[in-house]
């Protein structure tokens, strides 16, 4: 088997273990500079050359891309999926990753908790988004920094409304976010390859810093996670579709609130904290996986013309409740049921006698316009319009 590794820091701590965890395990490993690749598109014969010479031996990659070549990064990877190269992280993982305000709104969906946590332009904005979040102190993130740089924390008000609006001016879009004063200036990263958590420890921060990051003087320590916290781990990573990645919680009095989902992160910490092989763990993954991938579900079985994946939620009192699937008619519907989920875990391909209950989502292929049928009538939110100043100009009195 032959790896490649997209880097663009040969000698670092990361890319030196891992390409020695290859070596133990007989897996043939090539690091490449990212920015090398050019990427030539054709209907036929799609291709990528790296420094004029065509890549085509690879057996699977390991993207190691930083914030400042997203972009470009991105699109190398993306060709290696078009060409059938296996990847443990996606493009579209890593991209929803590098995006704080996106990853934000996909943990969000997935009920995983956050630090309470606003999105304005608006000068207008401001004041109330930062009452939202519970007033201050608050953290002010930009979308686009890394290991610490571009996280403020205004200790009040006046302070942060200005760090705001000054950032704003400069044409940084940023999150206002609460500062969860009960974790004391620590966070949790937790490691998770696959389906698993492989190593997990504490940084705290070091004098008058509230950034627990390594490269900010941070100490770790290696730490054995609670039930909670290793479910909450697995959860986010999976909610972001990365099977490499770290996950950094805070420990709040209110449990475990995911700061970020970091789809590059370091292994010189965690290796050097914990004691264990990590970069092994990466390798071991990568091989059991490369000959069978995770497939996307919705687009694979999405190009039969009429036919794709949805979901179907089962609701308290509809009909579908508290009969078993073979009383449903799905089948007769031309709907599979492939997965049902709820609050008991996943169930997967589930059999006829399997009663429905209340929260039960259901995965399923089939005919679009028979699921549709089944999908509840949205009610239509109600406008608040009295709590609003209205413009008489802006009111739309269209049908909607």
């Amino acid at each position: 088997m032959k790896l490649g590794l997209l880097s663009r820091a040969p000698q670092s701590y990361s890319s030196q273990r891992l390409v020695a965890a290859a070596a133990d395990r007989d897996v043939e490993v090539s690091i490449y500079d990212t920015l090398r690749f050019a990427i030539d598109l054709s209907r036929d014969d799609p291709k990528i050359t790296y420094r004029g010479i065509d890549i085509e031996s690879v057996d699977a990659i390991l993207p190691r891309i930083g914030a400042t070549i997203t972009f470009y990064g991105i699109a190398v990877v993306r060709q290696f999926q078009a060409m059938g190269v296996y990847t443990p992280n996606t493009c579209d993982a890593i991209a929803n990753s590098h995006d704080k305000l996106r990853a934000m709104q996909i943990l969000s969906r997935h009920e995983i908790d956050v630090p309470a946590t606003t999105f304005v332009r608006e000068r207008a904005d401001i004041a109330p988004a930062i009452s939202r979040v519970g007033g201050a102190p608050v953290i002010i993130k930009t979308l686009e920094g890394t290991q610490g740089v571009g996280v403020i924390l205004a200790p009040d008000f006046t302070v942060a409304e200005a760090v705001v609006e000054t950032l704003h001016s400069t044409n940084q879009n940023v999150l206002i976010q609460r500062f969860v004063a009960e974790s004391r200036g620590s966070d949790i990263r937790a490691f998770v390859v696959g389906e698993r958590v492989v190593a997990a420890m504490r940084r705290t921060a070091t004098g008058d810093e509230f950034r627990s990051d390594v490269q900010r003087g941070g100490t770790i320590e290696s730490i054995a996670l609670t039930a909670e916290q290793r479910d909450v781990a697995l959860r986010a990573a999976q909610a972001m579709g990365l099977t490499v990645c770290a996950v950094d919680m805070l420990e709040s009095d209110h449990g475990p609130l995911v700061m970020e989902v970091n789809s590059t992160p370091g292994l010189q910490g965690i290796e050097q904290a914990t004691g264990l092989d990590v970069a092994g763990a990466i390798v071991d993954h990568i091989v059991s996986n490369v000959s069978f991938p995770d497939l996307d579900v919705r687009q694979r079985l999405g190009k039969a013309a009429g036919y794709g994946v949805a979901e179907i939620h089962v609701d308290q009192g509809t009909w579908i409740e508290g009969i078993t699937l073979a009383e449903s008619g799905l089948r007769g519907r031309d709907i599979t049921v492939l997965v049902i989920e709820n609050a008991s875990g996943v169930v997967p391909n589930p059999q006829s006698d399997h009663v429905l209950t209340a929260n039960d989502r259901l995965l399923c292929f089939g005919r679009l316009n028979a699921m549709r049928e089944l999908a509840p009538v949205r009610r239509a939110r109600r406008r608040r319009v009295a709590q609003l100043p209205v413009d008489p100009l802006s009111v739309d009195t269209g049908p909607e």
